[in-house]
């Protein structure tokens, strides 16, 4: 049975670091790039300073995944450990997150009116099911907090509009507003900045994100990796996959991280009606600032933040010095900011001024008081950045899903299965090794097809071992 992997970032290597587990010897992995970690990979730059793809932390679902990462990285002086300090800026002032739970610090006014929506929707709940991430938004928050916080930031992260939107991928990505909460922290003065599964998470001493998976690249035989492999061409009629290089395999089963939108177009198959309205992505900018001096004191021990207004670009900055000292050359002296802007058809950006525009906002927002604190920038664009949870998604997706598996063709990971809800660094690690488990034992994937129960916690505190119907 001849496995052949294509993608090195989580989910391809989460597929044949369980290959090796199980000792199973006729397996290939090819990645189309000169590095390992997909859209988890991290860069150095010329100054030194390090860069991951967006604003990843490490925290899991899975026990499996957890003792991987021991094997990985050693505990005891490899890993950094943080408590979660993730902020909302707006109003001129920061607001602890989730700000469903922490609306006792907007003005006076505008607390009132987030109140009032909050009780109306908990005092009149509608029997109506949404139809769309915007009306399950305005159920569940109320009219206040989601025209100061949820509609503008909501749009600003996803560039889509909300009711292009499915929401029942929301599952423990999104606080939902407790009534009792919100009033005792009121009055009580208390802040909830706990709530959620990322709430302690670890990140790697050195080298960024990306370590993780070099490092465990490393691990793998090393004449079963493929790196500088770009795929041509996939025969389903003769099992082959035909490489930019003139290379070509032969497979009996194939797991595909690809986009699987680029999947298709790279076969020979011609008769499957993938339509794009129901498979949405948003690209992402990513703008890292590099940064003389120290981080000011209202930014020293903050993780991330998250921006929902105007008056600057990115929806989410992180202080990527703060991961690690050793994410910038010199700690005592350099710091470093790296922010997040989407981009879709509906929501365009200038490549051109996207970096003195992110500047601008870092001013306007007072991450920096001036252009002179920089040291220098970096700049990367992801064109397929995040899959939208869009409508209808699930309804083109299943057919195909099960059309490619009558083929032994097997799509997985972010891009691969398209399913946000389940596309953390844990979750498509799992998919490749589920998928594995599933061809070698016949067990269920159940990170693809169980997200809501994957990602719902146990009663008991314990991560769930999974059980339940499937759903898609």
């Amino acid at each position: 049975m001849k496995i052949l992997i294509l993608g090195g970032g989580p989910c391809g290597l989460g597929a044949a670091f369980r290959l090796s587990e199980l000792q199973h010897q006729d397996w290939k992995l090819f990645e189309k790039n000169n590095y390992w970690g997909g859209l988890s990979t991290s860069f150095t730059d010329h100054e030194g300073f390090v860069w991951d793809v967006g604003g990843h932390v490490l925290f899991s679902h899975y026990p499996y995944f957890d003792n991987v990462m021991v094997t990985v990285l050693n505990p005891k002086d490899e890993w950094l450990y943080h408590e979660r300090e993730a902020w909302i800026y707006m109003q001129d002032r920061f607001i602890p997150y989730p700000i469903q739970n922490n609306i006792r610090h907007l003005p006076k006014d505008i607390f009132w009116e987030c109140l009032q929506g909050i009780i109306q929707v908990n005092c009149n709940p509608t029997n109506k099911k949404p139809e769309n991430f915007s009306e399950w938004v305005d159920a569940c928050f109320g009219k206040g907090l989601t025209h100061w916080f949820l509609r503008p930031y909501n749009l600003k992260v996803w560039a889509h509009p909300l009711e292009s939107m499915d929401w029942k991928w929301v599952g423990d990505r999104v606080s939902v507003v407790n009534l009792e909460r919100v009033m005792n922290h009121y009055i009580y003065e208390k802040d909830d900045i706990s709530w959620g599964p990322n709430s302690t998470f670890r990140f790697p001493r050195y080298h960024g994100t990306g370590a993780i998976w070099n490092l465990l690249a490393n691990q793998l035989p090393q004449d079963k990796l493929f790196l500088n492999h770009e795929v041509k061409y996939i025969s389903t009629k003769h099992k082959t996959v035909t490489f930019t290089n003139g290379h070509v395999e032969y497979f009996d089963y194939l797991l595909s991280t690809i986009p699987i939108t680029v999947l298709i177009q790279l076969s020979d198959i011609h008769n499957t009606a993938l339509p794009s309205s129901s498979l949405l992505y948003s690209s992402t900018h990513i703008v890292g600032l590099g940064l003389k001096g120290n981080p000011p004191d209202h930014l020293q021990t903050k993780c991330w933040m998250y921006f929902p207004e105007d008056n600057c670009p990115f929806y989410r900055v992180t202080v990527f010095s703060n991961y690690s000292p050793n994410n910038v050359p010199d700690i005592s002296t350099q710091w470093s900011l790296m922010c997040e802007v989407s981009e879709s058809e509906y929501k365009k950006v200038n490549h051109h001024d996207v970096i003195s525009d992110v500047i601008q906002g870092a001013i306007n927002t007072g991450l920096i008081s001036s252009r002179n604190q920089i040291h220098h920038t970096w700049y990367h664009f992801v064109e397929k950045g995040y899959p939208t949870p869009s409508l209808n998604r699930n309804e083109s997706l299943l057919p195909l899903l099960n059309s490619l598996a009558s083929m032994n063709i097997y799509s997985r990971g972010r891009f691969g299965a398209w399913r946000y809800e389940v596309g953390n660094m844990d979750h498509s690690f799992m998919q490749g090794v589920e998928f594995i488990n599933m061809v070698t034992h016949g067990t269920d994937e159940l990170t693809l097809w169980y997200p809501e129960i994957v990602n719902s916690p146990h009663p008991s505190g314990k991560k769930r071992l999974f059980s339940g119907s499937k759903t898609f």
